[in-house]
């Protein structure tokens, strides 16, 4: 979380839920069948679990998922799992209370850890754990955050500390992201830009082109590589 806070956009300029579930159908339509509800934080938009539902319906997802800080995974993970919510991934960087209020501004890693019992008690698996490295899997925070993934039956990935502004990145340890050869991911963005690759400013709008144009221009601009991208940061756009 950025020391300074977050920059705030008008509420008109957010997508609705039927905005957002009226480009996932087409998506589908035209192939894709992994869904996954991303942020910021997801869990924080009024009544998200209406949105879980509505995408839920859609014919053709095999994978419907929800990458979460956890902190409100408690209060929403049977409400979730009953609106059609398959798995969720939850970012947990630090086992230490002091360092994780820290890192994430004021969060209680206690409710965190509360949030991934739920989940797991709801049937939202396999539970995730997306660990934040400097360098590697074995520094003494990513050794504790594996230790407990393995007494708590949890699945880890360990991703590289990343800069959008210089294009740093590499490839999950135990996932699949950050391999550019094989990404074939798309991100819908709060405010209607569909942008084919994290590390690039490249974006469609869907309001101004429509679902089936900005689909098909994204496919078409998704560069060989990620290079930079200078118009987010990673508390709006996920990872």
């Amino acid at each position: 979380m950025p020391e300074e806070g977050v920059k705030l956009i008008r509420h008109e300029d957010i997508l609705t839920y039927d905005e957002i579930t009226g480009f996932t159908r087409v998506a589908v339509a035209a192939g894709i069948n992994k869904v996954r509800i991303t942020g910021g934080e997801p869990l924080v938009r009024k009544n998200v679990t209406a949105l879980v539902r509505m995408i839920s319906e859609i014919e053709g997802i095999t994978d419907l998922s929800m990458t979460t800080n956890g902190i409100f995974l408690a209060d929403y993970a049977y409400e979730l799992a009953e609106a059609g919510l398959m798995r969720v991934n939850v970012s947990l960087d630090t086992l230490d209370p002091e360092k994780y209020r820290y890192v994430t501004r004021g969060g209680d890693v206690h409710a965190v850890l509360k949030g991934i019992e739920a989940a797991q008690r709801a049937g939202l698996r396999p539970v995730k754990i997306n660990c934040v490295i400097k360098n590697s899997p074995g520094e003494e925070e990513a050794r504790s955050v594996a230790e407990y993934c393995v007494k708590e039956g949890l699945e880890v990935r360990f991703i590289r500390q990343m800069d959008l502004e210089t294009g740093t990145f590499s490839v999950v340890h135990g996932g699949s992201g950050g391999h550019c050869a094989k990404c074939n991911r798309l991100r819908l963005t709060p405010e209607g830009m569909l942008r084919p690759c994290l590390f690039s400013d490249i974006g469609f709008s869907i309001r101004e082109l429509g679902a089936e144009e900005a689909l098909r221009r994204a496919v078409a601009a998704k560069p060989e590589k990620g290079s930079v991208n200078h118009i987010n940061g990673f508390y709006n756009i996920g990872g």
